[in-house]
């Protein structure tokens, strides 16, 4: 799955439901998708995008080769000023979510696989990590051919994937080479919105809602 910056709760039900969890850095970068940017409560409590200040980069740039800009650091802090919700929330979760977001930009897939291993690790998911750029794959795979391979690379024998998956998938081919394939449920839960929610509500709360929506169906 593609690396999200603080996706909806849903997402970590990926984690929950895997031994392993491969991180989709080897292709393009969606540049209205949610691998650089989330959503939370802003002024008036209006729903707004979160953004990580990426330099500038041509059009197909994989995931994997993004940058941070020169003064990110800076600009990142200006942006995290505006919600108080953040500043203010109390709690040892909160001290780490905090640290990660202040502390230091180093590359941008760094960056986002350190916060995807850090709410892991709070909402007590152990599923182990890798990146698919590790991996030796063929360049000219595409798409489905590219995820079986990816599948076979790390020694799965089953492909989990959320909701949307279906259009992309055909369980057909993923039986031809030998794998299981499944998606998870549609997410019934109340953390739409993750960053906000792990600074108002406890962990455990948040676990139990992903463990409890993280069905598996053919």
């Amino acid at each position: 799955m593609q690396p999200y910056f603080f996706p909806y709760a849903g997402y970590f039900r990926l984690l929950h439901a895997v031994d392993h969890f491969v991180i989709f850095d080897c292709v393009q970068f969606p540049r209205r998708g949610r691998v650089h940017r989330t959503q939370v409560p802003g002024h008036m409590g209006r729903v707004e995008w979160l953004t990580l200040p990426l330099a500038r980069s041509s059009r197909d740039v994989l995931i994997r080769d993004l940058g941070f800009e020169g003064d990110a650091r800076a600009n990142f802090d200006k942006r995290l000023a505006r919600y108080s919700w953040l500043e203010n929330a109390r709690g040892p979760a909160v001290d780490r979510l905090r640290a990660y977001l202040y502390g230091p930009l180093p590359s941008v897939i760094g960056y986002l696989e350190t916060g995807l291993r850090l709410v892991a690790d709070v909402l007590g998911l152990t599923t182990s990590f890798s990146r698919s750029s590790e991996l030796a794959l063929d360049p000219a795979l595409k798409a489905q051919e590219r995820v079986i391979a990816i599948v076979k690379a790390v020694g799965g024998t089953h492909y989990v994937n959320p909701p949307g998956g279906r259009r992309l998938y055909d369980p057909d081919a993923f039986a031809e080479a030998g794998l299981r394939l499944s998606f998870l449920v549609d997410y019934p839960g109340q953390y739409a919105h993750l960053l906000h929610a792990l600074a108002r509500h406890p962990p455990d709360m948040i676990a139990a809602d992903i463990r409890a929506s993280s069905q598996l169906q053919p």
